[in-house]
C-alpha cells in the first residue's frame, strides 16, 4: 500500500509540473522585423568583388531567405574615389577588378530600394599570404575525406585567417539513355545526360589564428570533410580554396558569428541572437545590420583528386515498353510513358527499355552536363 501511495504521488507531481510548463519564444525568434544582411568584401586583387544582400529570418522560419534586389552599392575611398557595383540578380552585386591603392582605407555604401542608406566604417587593406598547400586524407573512423590547409606569413603580420571553398565533383546516373522522343518520334539521343558535374560552395564560417603562436604558421588545419556516403568522391573531385587575411576586429566579428550560427548554418540562415558588424544605418542607429565589410587580397589553391571512394549509383530495374514506331521513320510514335528511353531490347528489338528520369538523367540531381573549364 505504501509503495502504491508513493507511486501515485510521483505521477501527481509529474502532472503538476507538466501543467506549469508553458512554451517560451524569445522576442528575437518571433520578431517580424527583417534586417539587412551584407556578405562580401572588397577584393583588392585581380578578381571580381562580389557582395550579396539578403534579409534575416526568424528562427522558426523554414523558407529560403530572399535577396535584396534593386539596391545601389558603391565602394568609397578616403581620397574620394568611388566604385559602383552592378546587380546580377538574386541580391548579388559585382564590381570588376580595379587598380586600388593598398595603402588607402575603404568603406561600403548601400542604398536600398525603400530609401534607406547604410555605411560601413573605413577599413584598412589587409595583404593575404599565399596558400602553401591543400591536402586530403581519408579518415576511416569518420568514413570521410578530410581536407587540410597549410599557409604561413614570413613577415609574421597576418595572424588572422578566413577560408571559403568551392567544390566540384563528377558523377553519373545509374543508366545510359540512347533514345529520346522528339515530336512524337523516337530518335537517337544527341546529348549525353548520364555524365554530370555537381558543385557547391561552403556555407560555414572557417577561421584560423596564429596570434598565440611564436610564428605565423597554419599547419594541417582541417577545413572540412566530405563523407564517402555522399558519393562525391567516386569518380573525380576538385576543390578550390580561397584564403583571406583578416584584421583583429573582423576576426572577432566572424568568431562571434561562428559561435552563433553553429546550430543554424551560414550568415543568411535564421539567427538566434544579434551579432552586428561595422555597417550602420545612416539615419537610424536602432536599425540593425548584419555583416562585416573588409578589404583584402585573395589567395587561392585548387586540389583535384580521384580517390574512387563510394559506389556506382544504383536504381530500380528498367521496365519494358512495346514498340509502335521505329527511329527516324515517318510513322508517329504512340508511346505513352513518362520514363526516359534507354535502348532496344529483345533479339529483334521488339521492345524498348526505359526507366525514370532520376535513374537516367543526371541533371535531376542538380548538376550540369557542361564540363568545367578547369576539369
Amino acid at each position: 500500500m505504501r509503495y502504491f501511495l508513493i507511486k501515485l504521488s510521483f505521477f501527481a507531481l509529474l502532472l503538476f509540473l507538466d501543467s506549469c510548463i508553458e512554451p517560451f519564444s524569445p522576442p528575437e525568434v518571433n520578431s517580424v522585423e527583417n534586417h539587412l544582411v551584407v556578405d562580401g568584401f572588397l577584393n583588392v586583387g585581380q578578381d571580381t568583388t562580389r557582395i550579396e544582400l539578403r534579409r534575416t529570418q526568424n528562427v522558426n522560419e523554414t523558407a529560403t531567405s530572399v535577396g535584396e534586389i534593386m539596391a545601389s552599392l558603391a565602394v568609397e575611398s578616403e581620397g574620394g574615389e568611388s566604385y559602383s557595383f552592378t546587380e546580377v540578380g538574386g541580391g548579388l552585386y559585382v564590381l570588376p577588378p580595379n587598380q586600388y591603392n593598398a595603402a588607402a582605407k575603404y568603406r561600403l555604401r548601400v542604398k536600398t530600394v525603400d530609401g534607406k542608406e547604410y555605411l560601413s566604417d573605413y577599413v584598412d587593406v589587409t595583404a593575404t599570404p599565399p596558400i602553401d598547400s591543400v591536402e586530403s586524407r581519408y579518415d576511416q573512423g569518420q568514413d570521410a575525406m578530410v581536407f587540410y590547409v597549410n599557409t604561413h606569413d614570413p613577415n609574421n603580420k597576418t595572424h588572422f585567417y578566413r577560408w571559403k571553398f568551392e567544390e566540384t565533383w563528377e558523377y553519373r546516373a545509374a543508366y545510359f539513355s540512347y533514345l529520346e522522343v522528339i515530336d512524337k518520334e523516337i530518335v537517337p539521343r544527341t546529348e549525353d545526360i548520364n555524365l554530370c558535374w555537381g558543385s557547391s560552395r561552403s556555407g560555414s564560417i572557417l577561421l584560423g589564428s596564429t596570434i598565440k603562436l611564436t610564428s605565423d604558421v597554419i599547419k594541417d588545419l582541417p577545413l572540412f570533410r566530405v563523407p564517402v556516403s555522399t558519393n562525391k568522391l567516386y569518380i573525380k573531385y576538385s576543390v578550390l580554396v580561397r584564403q583571406y587575411a583578416l584584421s583583429r576586429p573582423a576576426f572577432e566579428y566572424w568568431t562571434s558569428l561562428a559561435k552563433t550560427t553553429q546550430g543554424t548554418g551560414s550568415l543568411f540562415d535564421p539567427q538566434p541572437s544579434q551579432v552586428t558588424g561595422n555597417i550602420h544605418n545612416v539615419e537610424d542607429a536602432k536599425d540593425l545590420v548584419f555583416g562585416y565589410f573588409s578589404a583584402s587580397t585573395e589567395q587561392t589553391k585548387r586540389l583535384t583528386i580521384t580517390p574512387r571512394l563510394g559506389s556506382y549509383p544504383r536504381c530500380m530495374p528498367p521496365d519494358t515498353f512495346d514498340i509502335v514506331c521505329r527511329p527516324m521513320s515517318d510513322r508517329q510514335c504512340a508511346l505513352e510513358t513518362t520514363a526516359l528511353l534507354m535502348s532496344y531490347g529483345g533479339e529483334r528489338s521488339e521492345y524498348i527499355l526505359g526507366a525514370p528520369s532520376s535513374c537516367i538523367d543526371c541533371r535531376t540531381q542538380g548538376g550540369t552536363t557542361r564540363r568545367p573549364p578547369f576539369w
